[in-house]
C-alpha cells in the first residue's frame, strides 16, 4: 500500500477519534433521575405479581422484582412510531410495556435459530396480551426488523452475557430505532460498593454474579460486567446521547456501605456505586460513531 494512502488513512482515524471526543465533551450531562410516584411502584409492582408464572418464573419474579419495577418507572412515554421491542423477553416487562405504559404494539427477541419466531400469549386482569418472540443472534445477526421501525427498545440484563461482539448489537438497536428513539439497558454495575469490597476482602468474586447456571448450561453466564462510565462510553460509540444514567443497592448487598467511607476519606469519587446500573438514552443520527472502540477491543 502507498505510504500516502497509510498516511491519509491514519490522518482520517485521527479526526474520526477527534469528532468522536468533541461529541462526548459537548453532549450535555445525564440528567438525574426523577423522584418516583409510590402509585406507580405499587402499580408496577402488582402487575409483576399477578402475572401467571411456574415455579421458575416465580422464583426469577421473587429476586429480581425490585428491578423490573424500577425498570418500568423509566420507561419513556409512548411517541414517534410507538412501537417497543424487548430484547431477551421473558413475557414479564414485554405486557407491562402495553398495559401499564400505553404502547400499541410491543414485541419480544430470544436467542435463537435467525427466522424462526413464536406468538405468546400472558393472562392479565384486564384479558390477554399476545405478542410475537423473533429468534436471532444479537451479536451476529441482523435483526429482523426494518430501519426506524421502533421508538423504543429494552435491553436489560443483556450486555453482561454477549461473550463476542456487543457493539453489533449496539448499531443493530441504532439501525431500528427511529431518530430520536429510546433505548433503556439495565446491567450490573461491577465498580459498585459491593464489588469493591470483594475485591479489597480478596476472597470473592468482584463481579456482581460470576456463577454458572446448572439449570440451563448452554446459558453464558456474566462474561464481562461494565461500570456506570463504560454504559456511558458504550452509548456514546453507538451514536446515542445519555439521557439518564443512575445506580441503585441491591437489598441484598447492602453489607458494603463502610466502602463508601473509605472511597470518601481517600477523595475517590462515590457517585454511580449502586450495584445495579440503568440507562436512557435516545438514538441520535447526527452523532459519530466508533464500531470498535479502544477500550472495548483489542
Amino acid at each position: 500500500m502507498p505510504a500516502g494512502t497509510v498516511a491519509l488513512r491514519l490522518i482520517r482515524g485521527a479526526f474520526h477519534q477527534i469528532d468522536v471526543a468533541l461529541a462526548r465533551c459537548l453532549a450535555p450531562p445525564p440528567k438525574q433521575a426523577q423522584q418516583t410516584d409510590p402509585e406507580d411502584l405499587a402499580r408496577f409492582r402488582e402487575f409483576f405479581r399477578q402475572l401467571p408464572a411456574d415455579a421458575a418464573a416465580r422464583a426469577y419474579l421473587d429476586v429480581h422484582l425490585p428491578r423490573l419495577v424500577r425498570t418500568m418507572t423509566l420507561v419513556p412515554k409512548p411517541a414517534g412510531a410507538r412501537r417497543a421491542l424487548e430484547l431477551g423477553a421473558y413475557m414479564q416487562m414485554t405486557p407491562a410495556l402495553h398495559a401499564l405504559c400505553g404502547y400499541p404494539e410491543v414485541r419480544g427477541a430470544d436467542f435463537g435459530p435467525l427466522g424462526r419466531s413464536v406468538r405468546k400469549t400472558v393472562a392479565l386482569a384486564g384479558g390477554e396480551f399476545t405478542c410475537e418472540i423473533a429468534f436471532f443472534d444479537a451479536e451476529r445477526d441482523r435483526f429482523p426488523y426494518p430501519d426506524g421501525h421502533f421508538s423504543l427498545v429494552l435491553c436489560c440484563e443483556m450486555l453482561e452475557h454477549l461473550m463476542r461482539d456487543p457493539m453489533h448489537m449496539m448499531f443493530e438497536i441504532r439501525r431500528i430505532l427511529d431518530p430520536g428513539g429510546a433505548l433503556l439497558l439495565t446491567t450490573p454495575n461491577c465498580a459498585g460498593l459491593t464489588c469493591i469490597a470483594n475485591l479489597l476482602d480478596g476472597r470473592h468474586n468482584p463481579q456482581v454474579y460470576s456463577r454458572y447456571n446448572r439449570t440451563t448450561p448452554g446459558d453464558p453466564p456474566h462474561v464481562r460486567e461494565y461500570t456506570a462510565h463504560e454504559i456511558a462510553e458504550l452509548m456514546a460509540a453507538a451514536g446515542f446521547r445519555t439521557e439518564q444514567l443512575l445506580t441503585e443497592r441491591i437489598e441484598s448487598r447492602d453489607e458494603a456501605a463502610w466502602v463508601h467511607e473509605l472511597l470518601e476519606r481517600n477523595h475517590l469519587d462515590t457517585s454511580l456505586r449502586g450495584e445495579q446500573t440503568y440507562c436512557i438514552a435516545t438514538m441520535r443520527p447526527d452523532l459519530p460513531v466508533d464500531r470498535y472502540p479502544a477500550w472495548l477491543y483489542d
